[in-house]
């Protein structure tokens, strides 16, 4: 299994030069496009997981304060929140 690419990788790769070959510019203001938003995303993702995280942690809380105790009976919902 490989190491997903960080943002740096795509933003310093660099190709050969060829003779009817594409812009060297134009390549590398793509690539720096690419890795900013590949940064955002990486960046949005660690947010959405410490937001997950964070509302786990509520709901047990929650749960661990208002829940009825387990076995305490029949629940008329099923048996789901």
């Amino acid at each position: 299994m490989t190491r997903p690419l960080t943002a740096g990788q795509v933003r310093d790769r660099r190709f050969a030069t060829v003779r009817r070959g594409l812009d060297p510019a134009e390549v590398h203001a793509f690539l720096d496009l690419v890795a900013g938003e590949l940064a955002a995303t990486r960046r949005e993702l660690a947010h959405t997981t410490e937001e997950n995280a964070r509302i786990k942690r509520a709901l047990r809380s929650w749960h661990s304060r208002f829940a009825p105790p387990a076995g305490s009976g029949p629940r008329r919902d099923g048996g789901r929140w």
